[in-house]
């Protein structure tokens, strides 16, 4: 921390922020092994996700500072900034491997999914009882009935799990088309947010050079007033011998009284 102090203080800030982040994750995650409802263990996960996020916006922040002192600094300055980068990359990573794996467990524990429901006791018992009183063809009959039952339940079947699967698929895709979609926006909010600090610095520049400006301004200004005094008072009272003759003032001032006693 003190290192990279010395080189930004803007990093440093960076850094602090994402190791409170690390922090806070690390006592997520432990907080999250003793949560046994399903409920709260989706909870917890969520508000983790947030923090990886911020902490993955913190990172690109960190990144951009780096890149923009990069022709600045020197190469021992430049490959601890880079190092400290890559760790603090491989530590969100391990964050969001942790994060998968509860993920992973909690929907398959979540996971109860029943296609088909196997025939009740009553209505066995009720077939038997119907079948001793049938003739064999009957019984032929019934059975071949049965079978183009269970032939198109079987069909039926074969046609909602390719609908299950189709409409997967569509899922899948228009959930990675979003997610790519999320990215991109995410990025650009991330590219306008430093813009707009450094725009924030230079708006801070300017305003600090726009006071001296002022300053110097204003002092000029009483020189100026000073100068133009000093005129007036030498204009009214030639005679006043505390203030210095002011060159190019004093000798036709002579000459104008000179020329009136002559007429």
């Amino acid at each position: 921390m003190d290192s990279i102090s010395a080189v930004s203080e803007e990093l440093a800030e960076i850094e602090g922020q994402i190791n409170d982040l690390f922090r806070a994750l690390s006592n997520g995650f432990q907080k999250l092994e003793k949560i046994k409802d399903a409920n709260r263990q989706s909870r917890q996960l969520e508000e983790l996700t947030d923090k990886m996020r911020d902490c993955k916006s913190l990172i690109k922040d960190f990144d951009r500072e780096v890149k923009s002192l990069e022709g600045g600094n020197d190469a021992n300055t430049n490959r601890m900034l880079n190092d400290r980068r890559q760790s603090m990359v491989k530590e969100l990573n391990s964050y969001v491997a942790l994060k998968k794996k509860y993920s992973s467990n909690l929907a398959s524990n979540n996971k109860r999914v029943d296609l088909f429901d196997g025939p009740a006791e009553d209505n066995m018992e009720e077939n038997v009882l119907l079948a001793s009183n049938m003739s064999n063809q009957e019984l032929m009959n019934k059975g071949n009935t049965m079978m183009d039952d269970t032939d198109q339940a079987i069909e039926r079947g074969k046609k909602i799990v390719q609908e299950t699967i189709n409409v997967g698929t569509d899922t899948s895709a228009a959930l990675k088309a979003q997610t790519d979609q999320m990215s991109r926006v995410v990025n650009e909010l991330d590219s306008i947010h430093f813009s707009l600090k450094k725009a924030s610095k230079l708006v801070k520049e300017i305003g600090r050079q726009v006071a001296t400006d002022k300053c110097i301004m204003a002092f000029l200004c009483l020189i100026v007033i000073g100068v133009i005094a000093i005129i007036i008072v030498k204009i009214v009272n030639p005679n006043n011998k505390d203030i210095r003759d002011i060159p190019g003032l004093a000798p036709p001032a002579m000459n104008r009284r000179l020329l009136w006693n002559h007429y």
